[in-house]
């Protein structure tokens, strides 16, 4: 079995490419150093624990979560050396760098071991929604311990009959003369407890009003304030993330505060979603990246065959291997730059529909090519990729949820194909396209996104136009990183991998154009 490696020098080309530098306060080699520390953090502490988590995964005893083996002398030492508090504010105990340094973070963090991730990964999300929505008297109480570790952060949306649906949310917040009171059943909460951090900061969607969505409401519930009001009643088994307590939790007349006013609640929750989200398209590049970094190695040393010339040949030296080997490692590389590309568009704040559409192109692509990766990765191994001890079933495993959760893909497709079809982000995206010199790519885009806005439901053509719009998006991706690729290691990689996805790109398009034409 490969060790965890971090792919530092990917991550550093992308978000280059991506256009970091032409952020007010990004300092490139202070983000790589921070990378470097984080990247032998994650090699030296976080792998290790991955597949012993796997196997071992969490407990439920006497009412409280108790995580594998390593995990809580893992987080002293990850809280020890500040970690949790890397872009939060100075004035609360953080150290006020780049919000792009997260995303170098996060990556690395998944492809390590993404059930640790997802316990500690929405801490930053929770920190936004804060500074964003809370009162000065909130910030200075709440915001210190998550900066500091002592609290761990969960997002408490789902309910049973209430996946997706938020408007079917029926756990209900009343406010008495001594404050706000949740009572109410959560399902699918990650996170919901552990034994890790001194404390856990529920961030938790309630009603406080029959008005639909808008009598929706955010909440900050602490678990040392709640005592038994908060109960944690099962954990969920599911096919991967074992060692991340997926839980089902009863609110019952917790206290919590309310957070921004009344009827805000789907707001303020979005800010602490759009991070989640961002973290879902890492969480699948990272899996891509594993899986090519993993089948590469055994493609490398494996003998199988023969060549041409009758010498004993290794698996890499078949076609159809180094054609799965070089898809892998396109799925890992186009899907980084599609999520680098919508954390600087972000970041930069100028330009909010073209990040209304970056946002969903990237959860859906970069999602379902963790998938893909994963499959091909099991498939240059043989049957030995079909076993444990590569880790690529667990790879499959631990990835399949990033296309459900945050978001099932279909629902972004069809926020594409009907709401961001009808706001800015389709001029912006148009804008994009022109300003990268890939008119044909525009002019197909422009052609497709004609016929849906002509259909009364465009749904069923939802799925098609996502792929049409990632192909398009990432021919113009590919071809900035084609002009780049002497700013990478491996140029002649770069080059490679970029003219076969400009060479495909377009012939893929005109194929799904047509059939968007067909089905229109």
């Amino acid at each position: 079995m490969k060790p965890f490696q971090a792919p530092l020098d990917d991550i550093l080309f992308c978000m280059d490419v991506a256009g970091a530098s032409d952020l007010p306060d990004w300092d490139a080699e202070l983000a790589g150093e921070i990378a470097g520390h984080f990247a032998a953090f994650a090699e030296g502490e976080i792998a290790p624990l991955d597949e012993p988590g796997d196997i071992q995964g969490c407990t439920l005893e006497n009412g409280r979560v108790r995580m594998p083996d390593g995990f809580v002398d893992f987080y002293k030492s990850y809280a020890e050396a500040g970690w949790p508090s890397l872009t939060a504010p100075e004035e609360f105990g953080g150290q006020g760098l780049s919000p792009m340094v997260l995303a170098y973070v996060s990556e690395i963090f998944s492809g390590a071991n993404q059930s640790l991730q997802m316990v500690t990964g929405l801490v930053p999300g929770a920190i936004r929604t804060l500074l964003r929505f809370g009162t000065d008297d909130q910030k200075a109480r709440l915001l210190p311990p998550l900066v500091s570790g002592d609290w761990l952060a969960t997002m408490c949306l789902t309910e049973p009959g209430a996946g997706s649906d938020l408007a079917r949310i029926r756990t209900k917040a009343v406010e008495g003369p001594d404050g706000w009171r949740i009572s109410g059943e959560k399902i699918f909460i990650s996170g919901g407890d552990q034994d890790m951090s001194a404390g856990i900061f529920h961030l938790v969607l309630a009603r406080t009003s029959d008005n639909g969505l808008k009598g929706l409401s955010l909440f900050a519930c602490t678990m040392d304030q709640a005592g038994d009001s908060i109960r944690v009643v099962r954990i969920e088994e599911k096919m991967g993330l074992h060692a991340s307590p997926t839980c089902q939790m009863v609110f019952d007349d917790a206290p919590g505060e309310l957070i921004g006013g009344e009827g805000q609640g789907l707001a303020a929750m979005f800010t602490m979603m759009n991070h989640a989200r961002a973290d879902v398209a890492l969480q699948g590049v990272a899996h891509s990246a594993r899986a090519h970094d993993v089948a590469r190695a055994y493609a490398e040393e494996r003998v199988q065959g023969r060549k041409t010339d009758g010498s004993p040949a290794r698996l890499i030296d078949h076609a159809d291997v180094q054609r799965m080997l070089d898809r892998i490692d396109m799925l890992a590389m186009g899907g980084r730059m599609i999520a680098h590309l919508a954390f600087v568009t972000m970041e930069k704040g100028d330009n909010r529909d073209f990040v209304d559409l970056l946002t969903p192109v990237a959860k859906v692509f970069c999602t379902e090519a963790g998938m893909e990766a994963a499959t091909l990765g099991m498939q240059v191994l043989g049957g030995y990729g079909y076993l444990r001890e590569y880790r690529l079933e667990q790879t499959y495993r631990d990835v399949r949820i990033a296309a459900i959760y945050e978001g099932a893909n279909a629902i972004h497709e069809r926020v594409l194909a009907t709401r961001l079809l009808k706001s800015g982000s389709a001029a912006a995206f148009k804008a994009f396209l022109d300003a990268e010199g890939a008119g044909e790519m525009r002019v197909l885009w422009e052609q497709a996104e004609s016929r849906l806005l002509a259909m009364q439901d465009a749904s069923a053509l939802a799925h098609d136009f996502m792929v049409l719009t990632q192909l398009a998006l990432l021919q113009a991706l590919w071809g900035r990183m084609l002009a780049r690729a002497d700013a990478h290691p491996d140029p002649a990689r770069i080059r490679r991998l970029a003219q076969t996805a400009l060479r495909d790109g377009p012939i893929f398009a005109r194929a799904r154009a047509d059939r968007l034409a067909a089905m229109a």
